[in-house]
């Protein structure tokens, strides 16, 4: 299945080289299970989102191994793609940009005829550019953060309420990310997300490294070992205990200061809840755990 990977890292940018590469699990060492794409966003210091992404494994990726090393933002957000809906194309690699936000997903929903028909009513089909149901759920997102005046936990409330009564949902795990805020959702059950609060300074002094057990730390990641930052990701990806399994049908934000906040505004299922039995032979294969 897809993997997923935010980073929220307070007011103060940061690279995320070690998550990214030199993690025991690092989204490079996830891609080498998930060949058909992988991208990055981060945000310039004017807030601006900049998305570097190619339908490519991140392991073979000379871009992605540049990017991750360099790019240096205060929130991240990174997807390796498993392809389940959509060729394998630039324009169905996540993660997406609409309104200066950006979003990763992993999961299916089928429907996407009666999606596209919502899409067209709220005026958004303009948004979606490949054939992803993952770009049309955050299509979605975005009608209905404009119609809560700007408020986006309201509209991702609104827009996953109405998929979950609606359509076919196998998984709609996502993270969504500004250069301020980061909202993941785990919903429903099907695929786990795990988030992790790294306050090194309530850690013995000096600071750990970021993993005792990796050899391959660089000097480069450093700084998000002496700074506190909030991380999700498909599965832990080093081997802190503090990494914690979101509860199905919880969404969590960070805010700019950190401090994270978690609801649980959603049914226990969708009304139409999909099994691997109930998808296509190729989307099935890629999201089997």
């Amino acid at each position: 299945m897809c993997r997923l990977f935010g980073l929220h890292a307070g007011p103060r940018p940061v690279r995320a080289t070690f998550w990214l590469l030199d993690a025991p699990d690092s989204l490079s060492v996830q891609s080498r299970r998930e060949p058909d794409g992988a991208g990055i966003g981060t945000f310039g210091a004017d807030g601006k989102p900049h998305v570097a992404k190619q339908p490519l494994a991140a392991w073979e990726d000379h871009a992605f191994a540049r990017e991750a090393r360099d790019l240096k933002s205060t929130t991240f957000l990174a997807h390796v793609r498993y392809a389940s809906t959509g060729a394998l194309t630039l324009a169905n690699t996540h993660p997406f940009e609409q309104d200066g936000r950006l979003l990763a997903h992993n999961g299916v929903l089928h429907g996407l005829d009666e999606l596209d028909r919502r899409l067209t009513e709220l005026g958004v089909m303009d948004l979606v550019l490949g054939q992803s149901d993952s770009e049309r759920l955050f299509a979605l997102i975005t009608a209905e953060t404009r119609r809560s005046g700007g408020d986006i936990g309201a509209g991702i409330t609104r827009a996953i309420s109405w998929i979950a009564r609606e359509l076919p949902v196998f998984s709609l795990n996502f993270i969504l990310s500004t250069a301020t805020e980061l909202w993941a959702l785990r919903y429903p059950a099907t695929h786990p997300l795990y988030v992790l609060e790294r306050d090194p300074a309530a850690a013995p002094d000096p600071p750990a490294p970021l993993d005792v057990r990796s050899r391959r730390i660089h000097s480069r990641s450093t700084e998000l070992a002496r700074s506190p930052h909030v991380l999700f990701a498909t599965e832990p990806m080093d081997h802190n205990p503090g990494w914690r399994p979101m509860a199905s049908g919880e969404l969590v934000h960070v805010g700019p200061d950190l401090a994270v906040t978690s609801t649980v505004p959603f049914p226990a299922d969708p009304v139409h809840l999909l099994t691997l039995a109930d998808l296509e032979p190729s989307a099935a294969a890629s999201q089997r755990p």
